[in-house]
């Protein structure tokens, strides 16, 4: 149950704001979240990174996000170049007193692309003309996936599919949260009996679930790799913001570059 309610919450947080929220209350609520994550991120990698250093490299990391406020792909860019050159000034300005400034510049820069670059495209897919149906829908197979391949994985999962990453994700797993990260697609489709072909959905759907566990495994990667079992505690019994993140950072710019070239 401690589990249950906040999850409850969350998804009625996440479409109350789709439905009803205006475009800038949504950058706005992206924009604390990426606050939040790279705060997660930072607390996990540079346990030494404190005070105003440490503010004044997620201001730097925000780039991408505050770019995004304008709607357009190409800002993005600019955004992050702009994230880089804050970046590298903190490095130069941290050598000697840093232990290591070649490793902060690392993941700092990991960070802005990997969490405000990603997040960044969360903004861009709800400024696209069907953001609100889009995103719905990435939430609904990300969501749908990570149910499929809990159950599946506890009912038939034996051989695992990552050990060393992720002990508990099986093939088993993998399979259920593909079938199930389909079906809830199709489901969503079906409820808003508009844009997308169910055949190209399918595909749509298929390729968003494989990258979905890619990008919980790259979160599990780096909590492994610094000895965290949970990003944070924000989010009580679901563990940080990042925990429940980690399969939409790379599933949202693969799925908004899919409609930017038409290919769905």
């Amino acid at each position: 149950m401690s589990r249950v309610i906040p999850g409850i919450c969350m998804a009625a947080g996440w479409l109350l704001l789709l439905f009803q929220g205006p475009f800038v209350l949504f950058w706005a609520v992206i924009l604390i979240g990426a606050v939040l994550a790279l705060h997660e991120f930072f607390r996990m990698t540079l346990a030494t990174l404190r005070h105003w250093r440490q503010a004044a490299t997620i201001a730097c990391c925000l780039g991408p996000v505050l770019a995004a406020l304008t709607g357009h792909g190409d800002m993005i860019l600019a955004g992050m170049m702009c994230s880089l050159l804050g970046l590298t000034m903190l490095a130069l300005h941290g050598y000697g007193a840093m232990d290591d400034s070649l490793k902060y510049a690392g993941y700092a820069g990991f960070a802005c692309v990997y969490v405000s670059g990603c997040m960044a495209h969360m903004v861009l897919l709800r400024e696209h003309p069907q953001g609100v149906f889009w995103l719905t829908m990435l939430v609904a197979i990300v969501a749908g996936s990570d149910t499929g391949a809990y159950y599946a994985g506890r009912a038939f999962g034996k051989r695992k599919l990552f050990p060393l990453i992720s002990p508990k994700k099986t093939v088993a797993g993998g399979v259920g949260g593909m079938v199930a990260g389909v079906a809830a697609a199709e489901i969503v489709n079906l409820i808003f009996r508009q844009p997308a072909h169910p055949g190209a959905l399918l595909l749509v759907a298929v390729v968003l679930v494989a990258i979905g566990i890619v990008g919980d495994l790259t979160e599990s990667m780096i909590k492994r790799s610094v000895g965290c079992k949970d990003s944070g505690t924000i989010l009580l019994g679901h563990g940080g913001l990042l925990d429940r993140l980690d399969s939409l950072l790379l599933t949202a710019p693969v799925l908004y570059y899919l409609l930017r070239f038409g290919m769905v």
